[in-house]
């Protein structure tokens, strides 16, 4: 009999019961009855998701690889209680799912890489040793390589290959989650059987291409510089240690990671260590403040610690020279030997030292943001290989963006009988019957020249009609004034007819846009989901001509129902007028071309 990890009181499809997570099966099984109703494998978990932090339903949901939809549980005990069993299942669940999308069996337990969350590290207002929580020792390669995050289990994207973005189903979920309209349209479109999923998406590929852009990207490294504050806990004044931050300080500041080492735990167990840190000269000497320097004072000397500190780099050479060469374009000491008949002396700006207190700061704020740059760029920046000088100077000018942008191959003009268009316009050309009016070129100069003759006095009598522009702001303002109010007073229409009144138009559009859409080709075929052929076009065409016959009668009834609810029908009529008359275009365009045919 499988051993039971974890269980609670939950409730499915809104019937009480009994949730338990076996080492083989996640299973729940209804109050009073002794086989489980749900049952799922370990295998086939494939997502987690659960409700929002202080809903009022404490909510569970598990996708499975065959269903996305899964299976939705709600915690029925009093709500603290249900949170710590959610709490539970998830981390158990949370493995599962990680193993799964790994393909690999559950591990044997060992030793994490990384520390711990340690207990807050108490700051008192004077120094004196406080009690800290002690937590597993980081190996010291935390301040080397920054600690591996675990997979998300919010994505169902399985598998190393790499699928289409434009048929992923995940995409089209995380747009449709983003964008309530679009979600609603979905519902009424494709879950009503009007048009299928594939039609739907077809003109959307760009919001698929955008979101799957979106989650390609990589966040970078936060630019903030690393700088614990203190906070209130429990009426304490406490810095808070997380692995996160312990990894974070000691790739800031490498003298706090060799002092980590040097001592941890020979000398000073993990608490203390922590605990005499956040209190010495050191840790006052990395904040990130000038103000850091008024709590000196209030500091005691460690004879640890102290044996780390470093001076002040106040000089007016930095302690850490840059070793690559800085592009001639920005250094600002390139013209440092310039215009000796004037003076080279630096300009106030330009000097250091005016303020030397300030130097170890800005070094300080230099250093941190030239790691931020070898992050971004995968490692230091390398020399240039210098080659001539003045191709050179031209690759640092030589901005992409001011290039013009490649032009677009446009849409093939699809007409029918092209080559008798072309054969009639050559025809027409050798009669000469379609050449325009014969021009006198040197009469036209000539008219022109006259025409000239006295502009200067011409234009200093030119007098403007007051009457014309007075009447052009005034018509602005009142069409300004018009579209105010009409935003200031909130629509007397009611709820239940206006969004009827929505719903029919975004239908009518969305039948609009498929019927264009099988009509004219796409704009770019790369990002069609799949090709239509001529005949498929045309009956799609066909089925939604067939939903847009029907727009005239749904305005009629929105009409009726307006006159019954006491609504002026005529502003029913002149809302819905666009939508018509868009639709009254396509059913004309419909017939024509039909028309055509026949002959």
């Amino acid at each position: 009999m499988p051993s039971i990890v974890c269980s609670a009181q939950a409730s499915y499809k809104k019937l009480p019961g009994l949730l338990e997570l076996s080492d083989s099966h996640l299973q729940w099984t209804k109050a009073g009855e002794k086989a489980p109703s749900v049952k799922v494998p370990h295998s086939d978990a494939s997502s987690l998701s659960r409700s929002k932090v202080g809903a009022a339903q404490v909510r569970l949901k598990v996708g499975l690889v065959s269903d996305e939809a899964g299976h939705n549980f709600t915690f029925t005990s009093p709500q603290a209680v249900a949170l710590a069993e959610r709490e539970k299942f998830e981390a158990e669940l949370t493995n599962i799912i990680a193993r799964n999308r790994a393909g690999t069996a559950p591990p044997a337990p060992q030793k994490p890489p990384g520390p711990t969350v340690a207990a807050a590290t108490s700051i008192p207002s004077t120094p004196k040793p406080s009690h800290v929580g002690t937590p597993a020792r980081p190996t010291p390669q935390l301040s080397r390589a920054p600690t591996s995050r675990a997979p998300s289990v919010a994505s169902d994207a399985r598998g190393s290959g790499t699928p289409d973005p434009t048929n992923d189903f995940r995409l089209r979920k995380k747009v449709l989650l983003g964008t309530p309209e679009l979600a609603q349209l979905h519902r009424e479109m494709v879950m009503g059987g009007h048009i299928t999923e594939n039609e739907f998406w077809e003109g959307r590929e760009h919001l698929l291409l955008a979101q799957a852009a979106a989650e390609s990207q990589k966040r970078g490294k936060p630019g903030q510089l690393v700088d614990p504050r203190p906070q209130s806990v429990d009426g304490e004044v406490k810095i808070v240690i997380t692995p996160q931050l312990v990894h974070d300080i000691f790739e800031e500041f490498p003298i706090v990671a060799k002092a980590y080492n040097d001592n941890v735990p020979n000398k000073l167990s993990e608490a203390e260590f922590w605990s005499r840190y956040f209190q010495s000269k050191l840790f006052n000497a990395h904040r990130a403040s000038i103000r850091s320097s008024a709590a000196q004072h209030v500091v005691k000397d460690d004879p640890i610690f102290d044996k780390y500190l470093e001076k002040d780099d106040d000089d007016l050479e930095p302690r850490r020279l840059r070793e690559e060469r800085v592009d001639t374009f920005i250094d600002l000491g390139a013209t440092s030997v310039d215009h000796d008949e004037t003076g080279n002396e630096k300009d106030v700006t330009m000097q250091a030292g005016k303020q030397r207190a300030v130097l170890p700061l800005i070094r300080k704020f230099n250093e941190h943001s030239t790691r931020l740059l070898d992050t971004a760029l995968g490692g230091p920046s390398t020399k240039r290989r210098r080659t001539d000088s003045g191709d050179e100077r031209i690759s640092q000018i030589d901005l992409e963006d001011l290039h013009d942008n490649q032009a677009s191959t446009g849409i093939l003009l699809d007409m029918q009988d092209r080559q008798r268009y072309f054969d009639g316009r050559a025809t027409s050309i050798v009669d000469g019957s379609s050449a325009g009016p014969q021009v006198d070129f040197p009469e036209a100069l000539q008219q022109a020249k006259i025409s000239t003759v006295g502009w200067s006095t011409n234009l200093t009598q030119l007098k403007v009609d007051r009457k014309a522009g007075d009447g052009a702001l005034v018509s602005m303002t009142q069409n300004v004034a018009s579209r105010l109010d009409v935003k200031s007073r909130k629509h007397d229409i009611p709820e239940t007819l206006f969004r009827q009144m929505t719903t029919c138009q975004t239908a009518a559009n969305e039948f609009l846009r498929q019927f264009w859409l099988a009509i004219y080709p796409p704009p770019t075929e790369a990002q069609a989901l799949a090709p239509a052929t001529p005949a498929q076009k045309a009956a799609k065409a066909a089925k939604m001509i067939g939903y847009l016959g029907k727009t005239h009668e749904k305005v009629e009834a929105l009409v009726r129902v307006a006159h019954q609810e006491g609504v002026d029908p005529a502003r029913v009529k002149v809302a819905m007028k666009p939508v018509v008359d868009a639709v009254d275009k396509a059913l004309e365009f419909w017939r024509m071309k039909n028309a055509k045919g026949a002959r």
